[in-house]
């Protein structure tokens, strides 16, 4: 009988021996795949675009094995264990090494850094605007930042030469690309309302690699950081594919609901001026329209809405899309006017509540307000941020001689409510301070 239990705990001692070292090759096997493979680069052309620039920005969380040449990573942030002794160690693994842990490596590894994309379009004299803009983004961003700029050729080196020379931020990447449309429509997309205005609608085309985006206008500008406009692509339903601002909240003076000759989104329209788009969605969603009885997907439905419409919009690329969503109003998210702040929520008196409440989210300074002197409540905030520079005291000490140009507007509407302008800047440069040194 003692033969036979002697027999038995062979067995069973052979069999877990085995047992650990099929475990031991699975954990190497994973290793190795998790640290050999490269992902897609997040960029990707339509089939009209004949390509663009890569910038040098790196994002934050990039540096890794390539930036210690000759230093393995494996396991480096791992001790020995008894179950991987020294002699069941790969040469270049110094001891640190443990199959125990190796599933929760591997997970770690395979764990991508999560960028938010950010798309604008740049065409004419927008260069300064768009440069603030894009700065004012890193200043409060905590997330590594991609930026997707599409541009006139001409305006290519200006901005190669400049986000060049914020690279040492190590918290971006950028990509440029010119100005593209569908070959057969061009000249009828160029000309739609202003010169480039409608490239944002061909965005879920040429980004075909990008999930999600989030579109502004040059002349916007973050009074937060970009990332809690971003978490609100998580507050979609199952319908949503994009989100955007009313463009008014008062209907006596909105224009859609008093001059439109089109279908519009909702009581006073939508906004384009900040859209965020979950582009899968979009690419993959059948319109409801009111040109055939056949759904039509993204791709397909904006030529023949331009010329059902051409004669009957005004603003170009924004009507469109305030007809598609009239027809489609379960497939967008509308988020509250503190993050699209234009000078009609106070040009007539204040009309947007949640920006009284909590201060202005995202300033859009439209109808040229940062460069003329009929709102210089905007272009006070335009021009501090556009001559603020990356230093921590530099952004520091900004909001002292800010309030005392902004003081110097209370003759106006908007300036007489000058506090809604910095309370939220405020709050975003001390949550900035906050921070470790290393996520500023």
């Amino acid at each position: 009988m003692r033969r036979y239990l002697r027999v038995v705990v062979l067995c069973l001692a052979c069999g877990f021996c085995s047992l650990l070292y099929a475990f031991s090759q699975l954990a190497v096997s994973l290793e190795e795949g998790a640290g050999g493979g490269g992902g897609k680069p997040q960029a990707a052309a339509a089939s009209w675009l004949a390509g663009g620039g890569r910038g040098a920005g790196r994002g934050a969380g990039s540096a890794g094995p390539a930036a210690h040449p000759g230093r393995s990573d494996r396991c480096k942030d791992f001790s020995l264990c008894y179950w991987n002794p020294y002699w069941m160690l790969p040469s270049d693994v110094c001891g640190m090494n443990c199959f125990w842990e190796a599933a929760f490596r591997y997970s770690l590894k395979m764990q991508p850094v999560e960028r938010v994309h950010l798309a604008v379009v740049a065409c004419g004299e927008r260069l300064e605007e768009t440069l603030t803009m894009l700065k004012s983004a890193l200043i409060f961003s905590i997330k590594p930042l991609q930026f997707h700029i599409f541009a006139e050729d001409q305006l290519h080196d200006s901005f190669k030469g400049i986000l060049n020379s914020w690279s040492f931020l190590q918290t971006f990447n950028y990509s440029l690309y010119p100005i593209t449309f569908p070959s057969e429509n061009a000249a009828e997309w160029k000309k739609l309302f202003k010169p480039c205005a409608s490239q944002r609608l061909f965005l879920p085309l040429i980004l075909k690699e990008v999930d999600s985006l989030l579109y502004v206008d040059t002349d916007i500008l973050f009074l937060r950081p970009v990332d809690d406009i971003w978490s609100l692509l998580k507050k979609f339903n199952s319908t949503q594919i994009a989100a955007m601002a009313p463009e008014h909240e008062e209907p006596r003076i909105g224009w859609y609901n008093r001059f439109a000759r089109h279908p519009y989104y909702g009581k006073t329209g939508v906004n384009s001026g900040v859209m965020l788009m979950n582009m899968t969605r979009m690419r993959r969603k059948y319109f409801k329209n009111d040109m055939t009885t056949v759904r039509l997907r993204w791709g397909d439905i904006l030529m023949p809405l331009l010329k059902k419409y051409k004669l009957n919009i005004t603003w170009g690329d924004q009507d469109l899309l305030n007809i598609i969503f009239f027809h489609n109003p379960e497939s967008l998210f509308v988020f509250p006017c503190q993050w699209n702040y234009r000078p009609d929520h106070c040009i007539y008196g204040s009309n947007c509540q949640e920006a009284e409440e909590e201060g202005i989210f995202i300033l859009h300074g439209n109808r040229g307000v940062y460069h003329d002197d009929k709102q210089p409540a905007f272009r006070a905030i335009y021009e501090a941020l556009r001559n603020c520079s990356f230093e921590d005291d530099n952004i520091h000490s900004l909001l002292k001689p800010l309030e005392l140009e902004l003081q110097k507007t209370v003759h106006t509407y908007c300036g007489k409510i000058y506090k809604i302008f910095i309370k939220q800047l405020t709050k975003s440069i001390q949550d900035r301070y906050d921070r470790p040194p290393k996520e500023r």
